[in-house]
């Protein structure tokens, strides 16, 4: 009977129902993504609601609705609560302006699995990270599993989403930012110089930097392959890159070579 009831609940940070979630997108609830079955009624009035209030909406089927309830009665819509509210790129940039030092940032370029942007958010905090910038679509959010994943980090590094990541670049470049593109074409890490103001961008998990972004980068960077496998995990290509930065850094502190 227990096990039962547990799989008529949904997670903590899930709201199942039309009505629920319409109350909570009326509240002006922190909502991060909204899954929906339909178009008609009720639901077409969510998608417009969840649209006008910047809420990623993505089409789902009744498996995948049920899947994220949990079992709970869902009424054709699931919405995924934030677990941290986002910033601007102003507000990264901002970051730097007050600590008097060179932008330091992370763009995920299409990051889709959560546990790789929980472990690139930790790495990012540790290795002193202004803020990281993730695109609205295609890419995990800031859900559970990453909050998890990033062991509580996800609370002090800013997060920005947007909808246009190539303006985004643009709008970076204008405020003296270098763009690092990751790619096994680029030149060796540890001889390029991100002494500057410097984003690196961190590509998807089978693909790599879309070609659209990888035009935006100014410079192009590669990690040393020499086994079989030729790539890694994009978190932790993403932490070496990004220790690599804090190292140059800290040297240049010190007056080091």
């Amino acid at each position: 009977m227990d096990k039962d009831k547990k799989l008529r609940e949904a997670p903590a940070d899930v709201i199942c129902g039309r009505n629920p979630v319409m109350e909570a997108l009326k509240s002006g609830a922190q909502l991060d993504t909204i899954y929906i079955g339909g178009s008609s009624g009720t639901l077409g009035v969510i998608r417009r609601l969840a649209k006008e209030k910047g809420i990623v909406v993505k089409d789902a089927d009744d498996k995948k609705l049920s899947r994220l309830s949990g079992g709970a009665s869902h009424q054709g819509v699931v919405a995924e609560g934030a677990c941290g509210e986002y910033v601007s790129v102003e507000d990264i940039l901002e970051v730097s302006r007050s600590k008097g030092t060179k932008p330091f940032i992370i763009i995920c370029d299409e990051i889709e699995d959560p546990h790789n942007l929980g472990a690139i958010i930790r790495t990012a905090e540790t290795a002193g990270a202004d803020g990281v910038i993730i695109p609205k679509r295609r890419s995990a959010s800031l859900n559970a599993t990453v909050h998890k994943t990033s062991a509580g980090a996800a609370s002090y590094v800013p997060v920005a989403r947007v909808s246009n990541l190539a303006a985004c670049i643009d709008k970076l470049k204008d405020n003296g930012v270098w763009i690092y593109g990751t790619d096994a074409s680029g030149s060796e890490y540890t001889k390029t110089d991100f002494t500057g103001g410097c984003a690196l961008v961190i590509g998807s998990e089978g693909f790599g930097i879309s070609s659209l972004i990888q035009k935006k980068c100014d410079f192009m960077i590669k990690l040393p392959m020499c086994g079989r496998i030729n790539s890694l995990n994009a978190s932790v290509a993403a932490g070496i890159f990004m220790y690599e930065v804090l190292r140059q850094r800290s040297a240049a502190q010190e007056g080091q070579p």
